[in-house]
């Protein structure tokens, strides 16, 4: 939450004073407006590069599979958040002023958790669909369709849209001096609402999620460790291996560096405002509730990494693009075809050998 100076004595010191329900400290907050702008400038030029280049991709690449649909919706996310960040940038570069009006306001806080959420669960989809994969390919491969996952991706939309009208209420924006402050969260008023309300979004959105991530690898890790039956231990085999790993890796590199940080400074900067800690407490909790702010919105520089190692076609199409769209060689192209061949082989034997 933005800070507010509540004295007039206060108003020429760099340091701001914050007003904390029943107690009043002082947060020093310079930090924030050097690691703020800074971080969102970067996040902002890498991933609307990123996350362009990945949906002009997706949109060449035709039939799509159940995994790049995901993808597609989890790409078009982060681009639309970082399409926000221009805003931002400005206000706190500008130190905490916003001349853009309450809508905009509204909307940009808004982008940022459905950029949040809808990512954790276009995250939590992937990691499903490529747990049956592993633990039921068959089923998976004669029931989940491209269709399913339209859908799917729909629902999450729609879902996190309607969990997020109320935060459209409570964000707001506030005077200071001749100031405008866009807060992040709510009026000091209904704050104690605001906590109760993220509070539930929070478990809804993304602990359940999390732990179905976790669940599902922990399920995929079991049967990747186990010899397979019915397929032959190939070349085919191992990259499938070494593709699910890597999909394991950089989800979960996604959580521990944005979603996990963010979400436990948050619950500790709620909890220490509502129940009134001391100042010092305060402090450390609202500084490191800030550091993990740009660590939340860093998911849409790393999402395209996701694309490119859990992809194969995405890969090749990508590699094509770097390397001038330079026509495949003889020995790629017949490589190409006996990998073609052999999972054709593969299939069969699935269906042959249950």
């Amino acid at each position: 939450m933005e800070t507010v100076i509540s004295s007039p004595a206060e108003r020429n010191q760099s340091t701001p004073f914050v007003t904390i329900f029943n107690s009043s400290c002082r947060f020093d907050e310079e930090f924030k407006y050097i690691l703020l702008p800074v971080s969102y400038s970067l996040v902002f030029v890498v991933g609307l590069v990123l996350n362009a280049a990945a949906l002009g991709l997706f949109l060449k690449m035709r039939p799509w599979n159940p995994s790049t649909v995901f993808m597609f919706h989890l790409a078009l996310s982060d681009f639309l958040y970082v399409l926000s960040l221009p805003t931002l940038i400005y206000y706190y570069a500008n130190r905490s002023d916003w001349p853009f009006g309450l809508a905009a306001c509204k909307i940009v806080r808004f982008l940022f958790y459905a950029n949040l959420y809808c990512s954790i669960l276009f995250l939590t989809c992937i990691s499903v669909h490529r747990y049956l994969g592993i633990c039921h390919p068959i089923k998976t491969l004669t029931t989940v369709k491209s269709r399913h996952a339209h859908l799917v991706c729909g629902t999450v939309w729609a879902v996190v849209s309607v969990c997020l009208v109320p935060n459209l209420i409570f964000v707001t924006t506030s005077r200071r001096e001749n100031d405008t402050l866009c807060h992040d969260t709510t009026s000091q008023e209904a704050f104690e609402e605001y906590v109760d309300y993220s509070s539930v979004v929070m478990v809804l959105l993304f602990v359940i999620p999390f732990l179905v991530i976790v669940a599902c690898y922990c399920l995929m890790a079991r049967t990747l460790c186990q010899p397979r039956r019915g397929l032959p231990a190939g070349r085919q085999g191992a990259a499938s291996h070494q593709k699910s790993i890597k999909l394991i890796v950089v989800v979960l590199v996604v959580f521990a560096l944005s979603f996990v940080p963010f979400h436990v400074t948050r619950t500790l900067y709620y909890t220490a405002r509502v129940l009134g800690r001391n100042c010092e407490y305060l402090n450390i909790v609202n500084f490191t509730y800030k550091i993990t702010r740009p660590l939340a919105s860093i998911n849409s520089c790393i999402d395209p990494i996701l694309y490119f190692l859990a992809g194969d076609h995405y890969r090749s199409r990508m590699m094509s693009v770097l390397t001038g769209g330079r026509p495949k060689t003889s020995v790629q192209a017949r490589e190409q075809e006996q990998t073609r061949l052999s999972n054709k082989h593969d299939i069969e034997l699935v269906f042959k050998n249950p």
